[in-house]
């Protein structure tokens, strides 16, 4: 090998450790402002899977004309009289995912959610990180998923084995709005914005952590995350939401509560039976269905045949 070739690779090398070193010290400037008292009641915490970074190629939708270029890369306007929720900026995210198996730093198995007992079962199996194993309209290749993709946890549950938890109606600003039993989750299926520069993604709430499921005082108010031992991590999110903004498995990004209004279309769309978009689309097309049932048995339909 040549004295110019050796150089050059010298070059990179020290091109690419110095782009992970500066990475790596800006998560922790960021989980240094999340530093407050002690982080309290754990549940459980998350490891990040050895995984090699995604290129940058163009991604597609399988039945679907979505690409990763054709999806909002920055917050779309509000809709009027729609309540606006404050960004949650320069939050530690961690990479977390249904089907996730105990380990030393994640005692608790992601079999089961705060809110759905069966929630891999659900799911259709383990939502497997490993890029190499997923499609490249981000679900995994050994199945299509029953549940929507891009989902997220916050630290707060408001459920207890008695019903709602008592701080839920004052701390939770939609819990009136969205009140339907007292066996329910006014959280789960929530909406939200997650951004890491100029992309933009939407996904859902479907469970609690990292760590704490208490920690009310951020998820809904001026808090930072409590330190603990994934750097001060304030959101897991799913392999897709990780994907769809270029993430590394533990990165910095910025959130917030979304009105389901305010979320464009996109891959977050496409996939669940939990998911609102998914909901709505089944719900037209019965309309539609029984509108057409409706008029063919007509007297006057039946003639016209």
């Amino acid at each position: 090998m040549s004295r110019h070739r050796c150089s050059h690779i010298r070059d990179r090398r020290r091109h690419q450790k110095r782009k992970s070193f500066i990475r790596w010290i800006g998560v922790a400037m960021y989980s240094a402002a999340s530093l407050t008292s002690s982080p309290g009641a754990t549940i459980r915490t998350v490891d990040s899977p050895k995984t090699k970074k995604a290129g940058s190629t163009q991604l597609s939708f399988e039945n679907d004309s979505w690409s990763s270029d054709s999806t909002p890369r920055t917050d779309p306007p509000p809709s009027d009289a729609i309540p606006q929720y404050p960004w949650r900026t320069a939050i530690v995210t961690t990479t977390f995912w249904i089907g996730e198996k105990p380990s030393a730093n994640n005692p608790v198995p992601n079999r089961k959610s705060c809110w759905d007992s069966r929630w891999a079962e659900n799911y259709g199996g383990t939502d497997t990180p490993q890029r190499g194993e997923r499609r490249s309209n981000y679900i995994p290749q050994a199945f299509t998923p029953r549940q929507n993709p891009f989902y997220i946890a916050l630290p707060y549950n408001d459920m207890t084995s008695k019903g709602h938890k008592p701080e839920a109606m004052q701390v939770i600003p939609w819990f009136k709005k969205e009140y339907q039993s007292a066996s329910r989750s006014v959280c789960k299926g929530r909406w939200i914005a997650i951004r890491r520069g100029s992309r933009v993604c939407y996904a859902q709430w479907e469970d609690a952590g990292p760590f704490r499921t208490d920690h009310a005082d951020y998820v809904f108010g001026n808090e930072r995350p409590q330190p603990n031992l994934n750097q001060g991590a304030g959101l897991d999110v799913s392999p897709a939401v990780r994907d769809f903004l270029g993430m590394d498995d533990t990165d910095v990004t910025d959130w917030k509560f979304v009105e389901f209004a305010d979320v464009p279309a996109g891959p977050w769309a496409t996939f669940g039976d939990n998911n609102t978009f998914v909901i709505n689309r089944r719900a037209e097309e019965e309309k539609e269905d029984l509108a057409l049932a409706a008029r063919s048995a007509s007297p006057s339909a039946a003639a016209a045949e």
